[in-house]
């Protein structure tokens, strides 16, 4: 499929040493719509929305934030804390505004199962439908994604 002109100016910015170090691609070799399209799908065969992940990952990440660095259980079900960083991040679409430089990481505190995001990470998911690039250092499958949430087979009026 062809990609729009605003598509391949993110995706020029998504590339490795553009706006990080490691980039948003990873080892992709597709266009940038390719990869929207494929998650995007993936997204919708769970019956939810982009929308629905990104709110359920950004009250985690709030609640990660707010603590400093500290871990802080959530629902009893799981453990987040930050790992901050100096500066801000644009995001590689050119929406306004700058996203503070962390990682958050999480825990199900009954699996065990860990999951590394970043702030940018949940508005590319809820803004943008782009979980990163295969290979990139925070892509976020949505099917696990969706899974370490516990809200797969869920659709979005199951989900609190």
């Amino acid at each position: 499929m062809k990609q729009p002109p605003q598509l391949s100016q993110a995706q020029a910015r998504m590339a490795h040493g553009a706006l990080t170090r490691d980039g948003f691609l990873g080892t992709d070799s597709r266009n940038l719509v390719e990869i929207l399209q494929d998650d995007d799908g993936r997204v919708r065969r769970l019956g939810l929305g982009h929308a629905d992940l990104a709110a359920a990952l950004q009250r985690l990440t709030d609640a990660a934030l707010a603590h400093l660095g500290a871990p802080v259980v959530i629902d009893d079900r799981f453990e987040v804390r930050s790992v901050e960083a100096m500066g801000r991040m644009p995001c590689p679409f050119g929406h306004p505004g700058l996203f503070v430089k962390a990682e958050v990481h999480g825990r199900r505190l009954d699996t065990g199962e860990t999951l590394v995001w970043t702030p940018l990470s949940v508005h590319l998911i809820g803004a943008h439908g782009f979980y990163q690039g295969r290979g990139s250092p925070y892509r976020l499958e949505p099917e696990r994604l969706a899974g370490f949430l516990g809200m797969e087979g869920k659709g979005p009026e199951d989900v609190t």
